[in-house]
């Protein structure tokens, strides 16, 4: 991505966030009199059959510069135990949290069990943090009866209280799957019910300090204390509908790259991601394959850093609604970038588990509204704006073996629908289903702008903007049951949530139907 622009604007990018190489630094004792160092909570994430990633950021008062800490390294003491009084610890070991990290501590444990629950903490001087619970992958050739996952995107902190966060933390459940839009940049004062931290976030210390502000949600750090995650990010971690290097504001590349560093290193910062997947300025892997078991195969898609600027907009990036676009029949144009694609359809092709989910931010499935192709009008920014693309991964969809669900968010709406060769063709082979999850807490599309979705589209068997929420997804070697769970809009601190709509697939037979 880099190679496309010129050597000073990616010098300029790089730049921000790494300068020479440093000593390795001595360990500070912990300040007295600063407070608790873990009012971020402690999360954990990428599940392996032996390994699991665990975090926490050390914060005594997290909206300040540098968490209230000096810019000094802490040694932190992490601890993996078999039981929730750690009596039996397994593994132990320190972390030096550094400055330039935000004091973020990320460790990836390994030589564990595969398929069994761990407790873990850390400790700071005489500071003990709160207790997460995580699992392990189970082995590769174990025979699974079960993967049980919340899907869930879309969490704006100002349009609604985590409810969905608070049922999900109280579930039985393998893991949370995020995709997309963790944090907003953006501000709403029509739909603002509880209010950001600043405004928009353009630089590093900006970023942090809005995911410090979604942290500290009780509800949220008490999903991620109850669960392992596995997460990929959309557009709202950035910048709203940015592709690639392109700034839907205007920004210039190196300008914007600079920014999108930021945003990154937030990003990584305060989630349970690998040490190995730091960014690099403005590039950052955040596609992954995991596998649970033999039941099935899962890949986490970035579909933002490597994407073409949608079509029709004279080179700026955003999204826009569009009809009769010549732009769109261009098969180079991209959402998760050629090498991505390789990889993924390489990966499906080689896949002998019986479930695939390919999880990524947005509505796979044709959206539209109107007949197509020319009175049909599409919003750029989705996968209609990138039909070419779309056909691309459903042929490669088609050519593996198994059954495959592709997992999505974004669209503020819950979605089943089936997903066929050729979109809005009944003629076509249904070859996948989709599942879309409704937001957490952000403000979905007028429902009967929905409706006309719906009438427009036959593939869709549901879709509903109305209601907030999660989608809670279980799999077993018979069948996948998806159970739309919603509360209403905005979402309130005390909300109980509901069954909105329950689908299942069956294994061997494309398609879903109403359970």
């Amino acid at each position: 991505m880099l190679q496309r622009l010129g050597r000073r604007a990616a010098a300029l990018a790089l730049a921000q966030l790494f300068g020479p190489a440093r000593a390795q630094p001595t360990p500070a004792p912990w300040p007295a009199g600063l407070g608790d160092p873990f009012t971020l909570g402690v999360a954990s994430g990428m599940p392996r059959p032996d390994s699991v990633v665990i975090w926490t950021r050390l914060a005594p008062r997290p909206l300040e510069p540098g968490g209230g800490l000096p810019p000094r390294a802490f040694q932190v003491r992490w601890e993996v135990a078999e039981d929730e009084r750690f009596v039996r610890i397994v593994r132990h070991g320190e972390f030096l949290a550094r400055p330039e990290r935000a004091h973020a501590v990320h460790v990836e444990v390994d030589g564990l069990s595969s398929g069994r629950g761990y407790h873990y903490r850390f400790r700071a001087g005489d500071a003990l943090s709160p207790v997460g619970r995580t699992r392990t992958a189970p082995a590769e050739d174990a025979p699974v009866r079960r993967l049980r996952l919340a899907l869930a995107s879309c969490q704006h902190y100002e349009q609604g209280w985590y409810a969905a966060h608070r049922e999900i933390a109280g579930r039985e459940l393998d893991l949370v799957l995020f995709v997309g839009d963790y944090i907003y940049e953006s501000t709403s004062a029509r739909q603002r019910v509880r209010e950001h931290e600043g405004p928009v976030p353009h630089t590093l210390e900006a970023y942090r300090a809005r995911h410090a502000t979604y942290k500290l949600d009780a509800d949220l750090r008490a999903a991620h204390a109850a669960h392992p995650w596995v997460l990929t990010w959309d557009d709202h971690e950035v910048e709203n509908d940015y592709a690639a290097e392109s700034s839907p504001s205007g920004l210039d590349a190196a300008a914007f790259l600079r920014r999108r560093a930021a945003a990154y290193q937030a990003y990584f910062e305060h989630l349970p991601l690998a040490p190995a997947r730091a960014p690099h300025g403005p590039q950052m892997r955040i596609h992954e394959s995991y596998r649970w078991g033999r039941l099935a195969e899962l890949w986490t898609l970035d579909a933002r850093q490597h994407r073409s600027v949608q079509a029709c907009g004279g080179g700026r990036a955003g999204g826009r609604v569009l009809s009769a676009c010549a732009e769109l029949a261009d098969p180079t144009r991209t959402v998760l970038g050629g090498e991505q694609e390789r990889w993924l359809a390489q990966g499906l092709a080689g896949s002998d588990r019986p479930w695939k989910l390919l999880a990524q931010a947005s509505q796979f499935s044709a959206s539209g509204v109107g007949a197509p192709p020319l009175d049909q009008r599409i919003y750029s920014d989705g996968w209609d704006g990138y039909p070419r693309a779309r056909e691309r991964l459903l042929d490669a969809i088609a050519a593996a073996s198994g059954n495959t669900l592709v997992l999505g968010g974004d669209v503020h709406r819950h979605v089943a629908a089936q997903l066929r060769l050729r979109p809005g063709d009944e003629r076509s082979p249904v070859v996948a289903t989709e599942f879309v999850c409704s937001s957490i807490t952000s403000r979905g599309l007028a429902e009967p702008l929905v409706a006309a979705m719906r009438a427009s589209n036959p593939d869709l068997l549901h879709a509903r903007s109305d209601e907030r929420g999660y989608a809670l997804v279980e799999l077993t070697p018979q069948a996948a049951l998806c159970d739309f769970r919603a509360a209403p809009h905005p979402v309130q601190p005390g909300a109980a949530l509901h069954s909105q709509a329950r689908f299942v697939v069956e294994s061997g037979r494309p398609g879903v139907a109403r359970d």
